[in-house]
């Protein structure tokens, strides 16, 4: 076994903090309504399980749409979540829209643990 490298450690967790966030921190900035233009919750799902229930005010923005995304505000900060802790549609996204120059955050555990956590969804508009 390899030695733990304290330094790299830390350099590898303050750069995870810099770009991913759970799910208990963006609640709590969605119910804030604290500079609502400085960020844009993104669902990366498929349209049919973004209509179900989402985040609520996010955008759905699934894949096949993200080299030439609508609705976008370049100088939001996009938090962008999918499915659940193990699936990789948002860090797929994270990495087409960052090349596009957009700031990005990646929501860890997904809708699965934002549902899990009981916070309050949007269903076609309307909030559950």
């Amino acid at each position: 076994m390899k030695p733990y490298d304290v330094k790299k450690a830390n350099e590898y967790f303050r750069d995870k903090m810099s770009f991913t966030t759970g799910s208990h921190e963006l609640e709590l900035l969605v119910n804030s309504r604290k500079n609502p233009d400085s960020y844009q919750v993104v669902d990366v799902r498929y349209p049919a399980d973004f209509a179900a229930g989402h985040v609520p005010g996010a955008i759905n923005l699934p894949k096949g749409q993200w080299q030439n995304p609508k609705g976008l505000n370049r100088n939001s900060t996009l938090y962008l979540y999918c499915y659940n802790p193990t699936c990789h549609l948002a860090a797929e996204a994270a990495v087409e829209l960052t090349e596009q120059g957009y700031r990005v955050i990646e929501v860890e555990g997904g809708w699965d643990t934002w549902v899990r956590n009981g916070y309050g969804i949007e269903v076609l508009g309307k909030s559950a």
